[in-house]
């Protein structure tokens, strides 16, 4: 049942009238998401849809792209109800819980990954046929999920806990109970290319996820994160090298070297050396000693180029 309400209010005059902003409140749906869960999510499931396609390619040998068209919350009997009535569910369990994690996709797109991964080439044959898998064939798909959840494991931040692992495969929508009709789940859809075909899949998790969610910081947090790293970056040990000028050589020159060669550098006796931190270099100092050991003297500093004064 949907409610709305608006609220009018005329002017004295007669002549102004305002309608109040209405928001509409679906009493059927009280589980929804907010825009900060919305957004996160969809960042994530795009990163694992990128790191999806990467190793799904190397795997079936054949390029795949991945990308997100919607992410939401429904129940579980409308996820359900919006599937294919014959597909290829694959469950997963999640650790030291009675929840459960879907990965769908059409049983079709499934045994092209299958065809191809042992050298095969699908056919519009085996593309079209629909049927339950050999132990064998579950066996690979199952290599494809594991690295498909570790990848959805590391997008997700945290939310969702390791250790998932695949817990066997359902073929027709309708019959799988894999949650209470009305209990609330986080549906990704997404839309994969693959040799020329687009096909839908999708992954449902537990809304119970979000409670590991974490507020993002407020104003003052974020403005206070600069001092911070800096003050970080400050404390934080570096490397520094004294180095004369570098000069190039052929490879032939290097693996000709024997003990005794006296190799040229194109850096004057007179010229004070190179003082780096990694590949910046930092200033320039001249040899020295303090006590018995070796030390440099900065003789000069050289100014980050990336915070030189702009010319007027």
């Amino acid at each position: 049942m949907v409610i709305e309400e608006s609220v009018r209010s005329e002017a004295r005059s007669g002549t102004a009238t305002k309608t109040a902003d209405v928001e509409v409140y679906d009493f059927g749906r009280s589980a929804t998401l907010s825009r900060e869960h919305t957004r996160a999510l969809e960042l994530a499931f795009e990163t694992f849809s990128r790191q999806w396609s990467a190793q799904l390619s190397a795997k079936i040998h054949v390029r795949a792209t991945i990308a997100v068209e919607h992410v939401g919350m429904l129940t579980y009997g409308e996820y359900a109800q919006s599937l294919p009535t014959t597909t290829t569910m694959i469950v997963c369990a999640l650790p030291d819980s009675e929840e459960r994690l879907i990965v769908q996709l059409p049983t079709s797109a499934a045994t092209s990954w299958i065809v191809q991964m042992v050298g095969g080439r699908a056919t519009a044959t085996a593309a079209s046929e629909d049927r339950t898998f050999t132990p064998i064939e579950q066996a690979l798909i199952r290599s494809l999920v594991d690295d498909a959840i570790d990848h959805l494991t590391g997008a997700l931040d945290g939310l969702l806990p390791a250790g998932v692992t695949m817990s066997g495969i359902q073929y027709s929508s309708q019959f799988a109970q894999v949650a209470a009709a009305g209990e609330p789940v986080i549906v990704a859809r997404f839309s994969m290319r693959l040799a020329g075909r687009t096909v839908p899949l999708s992954v449902m998790l537990p809304a119970s996820i979000l409670a590991g969610f974490t507020v993002r910081p407020s104003d003052s947090e974020r403005s206070a994160a600069p001092s911070l790293v800096r003050r970080q970056v400050e404390v934080a040990p570096v490397e520094l090298s004294l180095r004369l000028a570098p000069r190039s050589v052929l490879p032939r020159e290097v693996l000709d070297l024997s003990v005794g060669d006296v190799l040229t550098f194109p850096h004057s006796a007179d010229r004070p050396l190179v003082l780096a931190v990694g590949d910046q270099t930092v200033a320039t100092a001249a040899v020295g000693s303090s006590g018995a050991r070796l030390a440099c003297v900065v003789a000069t500093i050289v100014p980050d180029p990336a915070f030189a004064e702009e010319p007027a």
